[in-house]
């Protein structure tokens, strides 16, 4: 471990894993001074005064750095690239390196000797963020891995200490918020079999008899730029419709997680804005994109999801992957409607001035097709369809019975050998 002789800048929230850390760095790794950076991704305002109200209890220094906007551009890449994880929204794996870059211009900017944060040794943060610090010459720490404390461990500590650590659980759960998503982890759930109380969530009200609700979004290239028909920038975009959509019930996730160190955990999701528009821009992308562009960019969006959720939304393949996402989304400009309704979003109807679609062509009331291609012409094709199939079933039965096979043409030569 360092000897310290210097400032550390502390990635810091206020809650209980950063409040203990602030003194750990002084007493166990013996640093001077301990700065705190706070990092504005889209969190409530309560979190802020809970933040400064400890900073200002344990004599820390707190900078406070706004990326909401950077954080917003980065998760309307992830709806281009219709991004998720084992099947949620991506939220705290996006924000992770906004915040890792910020606390490093700070910690940079203020001569601090190293950067810290509060992420235990069995989650994906601890990796999201050292890859963006290792790339600086501080000394990265991590007290909570290092000394392998756990959160039974910091509240006694934290009382102890009478350190101020408050919040709404009392550290009971560990709880991430950003513009994008609300997670919700540890405590009884990390029991797979409990059934969490209704009060776990903030964002989304139970699903009830509300009436439904359609909601239109418009898309330049990709990106969302308006909800029925008032353009808005990209973070009042998504806290409108975090607040619409959540008013339903949608965006809620409660799934088994397969951590990036193999771990498997039970996880807790609120991401209401996150599952309207990447449904909205896949249905789009319905309309304009080939067949053969859908599919081979469903693998390149699975690739650049595995990517963000690693955290490295800036390596070289990152980079290439989006090279083709930007290609193809030129053409997904447009609109799409969505029906809100009982925890559900699906889209009801999309239009584009890039719509690979004819009416006309795939009309059931429409006798031909269009280009002189008629009815009739897929007779050929019907023939060829499943030829290759039919034919090696039919070379497995006789082989099952004994009959000799001497090509593909389904004609049998005589068992034995003749000559003339």
């Amino acid at each position: 471990m360092p000897e310290g002789n210097g400032t550390v800048a502390l990635a810091f929230s206020g809650g209980l894993d950063t409040t203990v850390c602030v003194s750990l760095l002084k007493e166990e790794y013996g640093y001077d001074e301990v700065i705190g950076v706070t990092v504005d991704v889209g969190q409530p305002n309560y979190e802020f005064e809970e933040a400064e109200e400890t900073a200002e209890a344990l004599g820390v220094e707190q900078h406070v750095v706004d990326a909401t906007e950077e954080f917003a551009d980065l998760c309307m890449e992830a709806v281009k690239a219709n991004a998720d994880y084992q099947g949620y929204p991506l939220g705290t794996a996006l924000a992770r390196p906004v915040i890792a870059k910020a606390i490093l211009s700070v910690a940079e900017e203020q001569g601090c000797s190293a950067v810290a944060h509060g992420c235990t040794g069995k989650g994906n943060d601890q990796l999201r963020f050292e890859s963006v610090w290792r790339d600086s010459d501080l000394d990265v720490i991590a007290p909570v891995r290092e000394l392998g404390l756990t959160r039974e461990w910091e509240n006694e500590y934290a009382a102890e200490k009478g350190l101020p650590v408050e919040g709404g659980d009392g550290g009971r759960y560990s709880i991430d918020t950003n513009l994008w998503s609300r997670s919700i982890e540890g405590s009884e759930l990390e029991d797979p079999s409990t059934i969490p109380a209704d009060d776990i969530y903030k964002w989304t009200e139970n699903p009830s008899d509300k009436d439904a609700e359609l909601v239109e979004v418009e898309f330049e290239e990709g990106i969302p730029v308006a909800v029925d028909g008032e353009e808005l920038g990209g973070v009042e975009l998504i806290e409108q419709l975090n607040e619409q959509a959540g008013a339903h019930g949608i965006g809620r996730t409660d799934m088994m997680e397969d951590r990036m160190l193999g771990l498997k955990v039970r996880e807790n999701y609120e991401h209401p804005a996150a599952t309207v528009l990447l449904t909205a821009h896949e249905a789009l992308e319905g309309l304009v994109l080939t067949q053969e562009e859908r599919q081979f960019k469903a693998q390149v969006d699975q690739e650049w999801s595995q990517k963000a959720y690693q955290g490295l939304v800036d390596a070289p393949l990152t980079g290439a992957l989006e090279a083709f996402i930007d290609d193809t989304n030129e053409r997904v400009t447009g609109t799409v409607t969505v029906k809100l309704e009982g925890g559900h979003c699906r889209p009801v109807s999309r239009e584009s001035e890039y719509a690979v679609y004819s009416e006309s062509a795939a009309s059931f009331n429409e006798e031909d097709v269009s280009g002189g291609i008629t009815q009739q012409d897929a007779t050929g094709v019907a023939k060829y369809h499943g030829f290759q199939s039919r034919l090696a079933n039919k070379i497995l039965d006789d082989a099952k019975k004994g009959a000799a096979v001497t090509d593909g043409s389904g004609d049998h030569a005589a068992t034995e050998d003749t000559e003339e």
